[in-house]
């Protein structure tokens, strides 16, 4: 499932993008809606079965992603699940859950 799934899609034809649509040879630019993406809340996660995994020196998202999911790009799923949208935001010691089923993640993310 990708995550622009249930995304609106709209063309620009506006004029102000005109110069770039020229230079580009196409006649509009495809969009995608900015989605409201939220944090699931607790309730959201009783029924997700997930690892906890503390974050240690080195750790990466897309490492972590490989490891479970078997795909590197599955990383903001991980991310998004836990909030912390970068691996900046995660710190030595942090405790994070790492669902164990896409399709559990993504109910409980809105996806």
């Amino acid at each position: 499932m990708n995550r622009y799934t249930n995304t609106t899609i709209f063309e620009n034809d506006e004029e102000y993008y005109e110069y770039l649509r020229r230079k580009r040879g196409i006649k509009n630019a495809t969009h995608y809606a900015t989605p409201v993406l939220k944090n699931p809340s607790v309730l959201n996660r009783i029924g997700v079965a997930a690892d906890q995994h503390i974050w240690k020196y080195g750790d990466r998202l897309y490492n972590l992603s490989y490891q479970y999911y078997g795909d590197s790009k599955y990383w903001w799923v991980i991310a998004w699940y836990n909030g912390m949208p970068t691996e900046a935001h995660l710190q030595i010691g942090d405790l994070i859950q790492i669902p164990l089923k896409l399709e559990d993640a993504y109910v409980a993310l809105g996806v």
